[in-house]
């Protein structure tokens, strides 16, 4: 294996047509003229070291050759002793065959890397995001990983972080596993490993989780160990890891994990916030707090002030928007248990519309302060909007794509359109209730909700390409093609997984925006390894708000008439209607 030159890095099928190909990433623009599928670039670095078989057997053939010639003039024995040497060795071919299968086999052994390294590095690049500046800590995720592994590394407080090392392992593991089988990014159609392979790595990944599990355990079980930042690390990446593996039950044990972490930033007390690791580790707690509070129709533990207040307030821009997050889950909680109750459904007195009315004046005071946010982002914040028409690539929608300036902004951009969601929600509810038995979609207030949550959903399609790596091509201010580094990053995925979750499951959704997310959720579960989000693509099949208004009027009949005593249920209404179409156990994990 030598290197041969400067090959074409044009894609297939411009080399196959035989023109010049642009090398525009990930499309070129030659494919999307012509209106054609672009299979995609060769690697380089494999188009360098290309295999020189051929040409070590012609000039291994042409030097005998020379020495056969030269010895021609000697005796008669020499020739005979030559010749009966030369039919005794192998063809010239088949030695350099053979040289060319020695070398690659001992290449191959060479550069064999362990499947826990290799996974460890898979884990770090796709999974850990890493400010960009150092003075904006904050604008990362899982970036309080790489300290608390070089302390275990370094044989710091080693045995104290076993439970985390354990639980990075399982993650890893898992997460690498997962994406076995899939395409390899960059690698045209290859497959990056082969079935028995997978199975190997998600044993392990199965076993560190249960390793982990036993040491956690241990851990919160002494006083000072379970207030350690190596503690809440684990506790939040077990619940990392019943995303990535989507098992039986993967909703509640990831619910349990959110509420552990919860209990232990409340042990750990304003302490943990004199710290950048502490508050790193503070900041994600809070994010998955809101979603599992949203999904759950629960109250934030400890109220909204005990999650925002100065000590907290890493980056004013995204803490303003937690806040409303964290309002929103609070009163969608007030809002779900008023309905939980049948008599509360059947009740017209005036304090029953007087909560409702409550309900509605808060809802759209909170959805007009996410709209003053969004109007006043920073300059840092600020999107690029590229018009895409083309209906040819199965990754971007047409009309407009996002570009962020990093995923971190991304994400939190998107939590506060899913926010959104869930308070036009909450409105069209609440109007369903105060025109009964009329039809609440003759209102301003559904028109305006309509109109909103359908602003809302196509923006977060438009941001889908930039959080897989799928942007269109591109240039910088040189007029010089862009190339898309987030390619492959499956924590792009993950940040999409509950965003799309609201958008595949809301009643202001087009039947090609439904099926475009979709087919996103499964490209998540199946090429980035976030199986949870496959599992969401086929069985999340219900439509908010309506399903829930139509079981508020049928409830609230079957009570006036009666039917129903007035005993509460659990979840009442909302619960009955996300326990028939199995949302609880099918949301909490994203």
């Amino acid at each position: 294996m030598v290197y041969l030159g400067r090959p074409s890095k044009g894609c297939q099928m411009c080399r196959t047509r035989r023109i010049k190909c642009d090398e525009t990433k990930p499309t070129c623009n030659q494919c999307s003229k012509a209106r054609r599928q672009c299979p995609g670039y060769r690697d380089e670095f494999d188009l360098l070291l290309r295999n020189e078989n051929q040409a070590a057997a012609r000039r291994a053939l042409k030097a005998n050759t020379a020495s056969a010639s030269s010895s021609s003039g000697s005796s008669s024995s020499g020739s005979k002793k030559a010749i009966a040497l030369k039919s005794s060795q192998p063809h010239p071919r088949q030695q350099a065959l053979q040289l060319s299968r020695s070398q690659t086999a001992a290449l191959a052994n060479s550069l064999s890397i362990p499947a826990e390294d290799l996974a460890t590095c898979h884990f770090l690049s796709n999974f850990v995001l890493v400010p960009q500046q150092e003075q904006h800590s904050a604008r990362g995720y899982n970036h309080f990983l790489l300290p608390l592994l070089q302390q275990y590394s370094n044989g710091t407080n080693k045995e104290e972080i076993t439970h985390l090392k354990h639980a990075f392992n399982a993650c890893a593991l898992a997460s690498l596993g997962e994406r076995y089988g899939a395409p390899g990014p960059g690698r045209g159609h290859g497959r990056m490993t082969t079935g028995k392979e997978k199975e190997t790595l998600l044993r392990k990944g199965a076993e560190e989780y249960t390793l982990a599990l036993m040491a956690t355990n241990a851990a919160l079980r002494d006083p000072v160990r379970c207030k350690e930042d190596g503690t809440l690390a684990a506790v939040l990446l077990l619940g990392m890891f019943e995303n990535i593996t989507a098992r039986p039950n993967t909703g509640s044990a990831w619910g349990s994990h959110v509420e552990g972490a919860v209990q232990l930033v409340k042990a750990r007390g304003k302490k943990q916030l004199k710290t950048n690791l502490g508050l790193q580790l503070f900041i994600v707690v809070r994010s998955q707090l809101i979603i599992h509070n949203l999904i759950t129709a629960t109250p934030p533990t400890m109220g909204v002030s005990w999650w925002v207040n100065e000590d907290t307030n890493s980056d004013p821009t995204a803490t303003a928007s937690e806040r409303l997050n964290l309002l929103t889950a609070e009163l969608r909680s007030e809002v779900y248990g008023f309905f939980s109750s049948p008599l509360s459904l059947s009740s017209s007195s005036p304090s029953a519309i007087a909560a409702i009315k409550e309900f509605l004046a808060r809802a759209q005071a909170l959805d007009a302060e996410a709209v003053e946010w969004f109007a006043t982002l920073p300059p840092s914040w600020q999107i690029e909007y590229i018009p895409y028409s083309s209906s040819g690539n199965e990754n971007i929608f047409p009309g407009v794509v996002h570009v962020y300036p990093d995923m971190w902004t991304a994400a939190i951009l998107n939590l506060a359109r899913a926010t959104r969601m869930v308070l036009m929600s909450i409105i069209v509810r609440c109007v369903a209730f105060l025109v009964r038995p009329g039809d609440y979609r003759t209102t301003p207030e559904y028109a305006f909700a309509a109109r909103t949550a359908s602003n809302v959903v196509g923006d977060i399609i438009a941001s889908i390409p930039f959080h897989l790596g799928h942007l269109p091509p591109r240039k910088d201010k040189n007029g010089k093609p862009m190339e898309n580094s987030l390619t492959g990053r499956g924590l792009g995925g993950y940040f999409l997984t509950w965003p799309l979750a609201c958008v595949v499951s809301h009643d202001h959704v087009t039947n090609s925006q439904r099926e475009y997310v979709r087919g996103r959720l499964k490209y998540i579960g199946d090429e980035l390894g976030i199986k949870y989000a496959r599992l969401l693509s086929t069985q999340l099949k219900i439509r908010l708000p309506s399903m829930l208004i139509y079981e508020d009027g049928r409830l609230a009949a079957a009570a006036a008439e009666s039917k129903i005593p007035g005993a509460n249920s659990v979840g009442g209404t909302a619960g009955a209607v996300m326990r028939a179409a199995g949302l609880t156990s099918r949301l909490k994990s994203v």
